[in-house]
């Protein structure tokens, strides 16, 4: 079973508490608000499944840089309205597999799924070379 532990001070500033380790929760510098946990459970859920299917493929890269953004409706409940992940991969070793594993990553990760119900999700996919090259 997953879980989260999360106390808070009588204002919104709280510690989330997880098996390996505590997020500080709120609106000040320094502090993660709950949009930026959702955004940040979508890139590691869609990254931690893209590579499961990259080692699969054997296909190798040097790391890989993720943007999340969204728009929310202004209609309570304020649901994400749009949800867009910019993936560029460093040094691919084969670009056509990638997007594959891209497409598949989206189809299987957990969180990219919930999320679909409410939001219309997009991704693109972009491959950056050691010479700033980018496709």
């Amino acid at each position: 079973m997953k879980w989260v532990n999360i106390d808070f001070e009588n204002e919104f500033r709280g510690v989330m508490h997880a098996k390996r380790g505590d997020v500080v929760i709120g609106v000040e510098e320094g502090t993660i608000e709950p949009y930026d946990m959702v955004f940040g459970a979508l890139g590691s859920c869609l990254y931690s499944t893209f590579l499961d299917i990259a080692v699969k493929k054997r296909i190798t890269y040097d790391k890989v840089r993720m943007k999340v953004s969204g728009e929310k409706r202004t209609e309570i409940p304020t649901t994400l309205k749009t949800v867009k992940v910019e993936v560029v991969v460093v040094n691919p070793t084969k670009e056509k597999g990638l997007d594959q594993a891209m497409q598949l990553a989206t189809e299987y990760c957990s969180v990219y799924q919930t999320l679909a119900k409410v939001a219309d999700m997009e991704y693109t996919l972009s491959f950056a070379y050691e010479n700033g090259e980018e496709k």
